[in-house]
């Protein structure tokens, strides 16, 4: 069978995209022909995926045009279709046309109540996205919604009253890859030597594109709040597909320039979290935060804040700790020098014994199969 499956842009080291080349992947294992619609394509294409980038172009800059590249991407995707015809459209992105929408976003109304000023709700920006949302949450709409988030669950059928029978729940679907290896004991002492991280020296860790979001402010304060003898000895290393020159200015004001070291997107993120000493994760927002995860099944203690999705595997695993909300900056601080300053081996033992138990990687088979039911009705 034909499927189509759209995202508005593909680089290699998001989440969101890791998922969709996984999902594909896992369809194309199962003998469909899988094409790709994309307003941009940043990296390798699989020989199994065939691509085909929109020839649309930003006016002002991407982050000025959104609304309208969208639309016009809508448009250019529905000709696309009559041409080629698919026998499902999947898309990662909310959009009108779609038979299933995997939901990595978080509910726009919700951000847009709480997260926005009231006038913010009568803006064209606000109209575009409000009804990209509607067209697949609405009561009535036809579209099947993979969810991974039960909190954003909620918040869709709270606000457009979304029927459950459309909304299917996945599992978290990590790379076994993320797991401690036979030789994790090797791997951290030779990624601490490449890196000059004595065994007294304590290594935090934050991963992810969109630092706002990911609250790197919240960490760069927490590190320059700690004690004056254990912040001498306590690095922090940043990953992930961002501009970095707002937040090394604020480590400059900080006095923790250089204690903090910013790294691009990269493909051996599990060294890392071999390396690395604690994941610090206080996002302001997070649909899910597939890290915290891949954290806990490498043996890396977590902090985070349980705005996150999957803050609550990280509870149950008792890896780590979770911060509640309302967040608290002070809270914050005094938690991360009392994790540093505690024997982490528990945290690690928990998480080893979670990565071995848990139902935590199935989420493209799963996706599939809902995907496959999708198709069985349409024929």
């Amino acid at each position: 069978m034909r499927l189509a499956f759209c995202l508005y842009k593909y680089f290699p080291y998001g989440g969101l995209q890791r998922d969709f080349v996984r999902i594909a992947e896992e369809c194309a294992s199962r003998g469909h022909q899988v094409t790709a619609y994309t307003l941009s394509w940043t990296g390798d294409c699989p020989d199994w995926l065939n691509l085909v980038v929109a020839p649309i172009k930003a006016v002002g800059g991407a982050r000025t045009s959104g609304p309208n590249r969208y639309r016009k991407f809508s448009a250019w995707l529905a000709q696309q279709l009559k041409q080629c015809p698919a026998d499902a459209v999947v898309g990662f992105n909310k959009m009108p046309g779609l038979d299933v929408y995997y939901c990595a976003d978080p509910c726009f109304e919700h951000k847009s109540r709480h997260l926005r000023p009231w006038w913010y709700r009568y803006t064209p920006r606000y109209r575009h996205f409000s009804s990209y949302e509607q067209a697949i949450f609405n009561p009535g709409q036809s579209t099947e919604i993979l969810m991974i988030s039960s909190v954003q669950q909620g918040l869709f059928q709270k606000y457009y009253g979304t029927e459950a029978s459309r909304m299917t729940m996945l599992p978290p679907g990590i790379s076994r890859s993320r797991c401690a290896t036979d030789n994790a004991d090797e791997v951290r002492a030779e990624f601490r030597r490449e890196f000059g991280l004595g065994d007294g020296d304590e290594l935090l860790l934050q991963v992810g594109s969109g630092f706002r979001t990911k609250g790197l402010d919240r960490s760069l304060r927490a590190l320059a709040s700690l004690p004056a003898s254990l912040k001498s000895h306590t690095r922090l290393f940043v990953i992930g597909q961002d501009d970095p020159a707002e937040f090394k200015s604020l480590a400059g004001r900080l006095g923790v320039t250089d204690q903090v070291t910013f790294f691009s997107g990269r493909d051996d993120v599990p060294r890392f979290l071999q390396g690395a000493d604690l994941l610090v994760h206080p996002a302001y927002a997070e649909n899910t935060g597939t890290v915290l995860l891949e954290a806990v099944v490498a043996g890396l203690p977590v902090l985070v804040t349980d705005v996150c999705g999957y803050a609550g595997y990280v509870a149950k695993a008792e890896a780590g700790k979770v911060l509640t909300s309302p967040f608290s900056q002070e809270k914050f601080n005094v938690q991360l020098a009392e994790m540093l300053m505690a024997d982490k081996q528990k945290w690690r033992e928990n998480g080893l014994l979670f990565s071995r138990e848990a139902d935590i990687y199935d989420m493209p088979i799963r996706a599939a199969e809902v995907i496959e039911r999708v198709l069985e009705k349409q024929q």
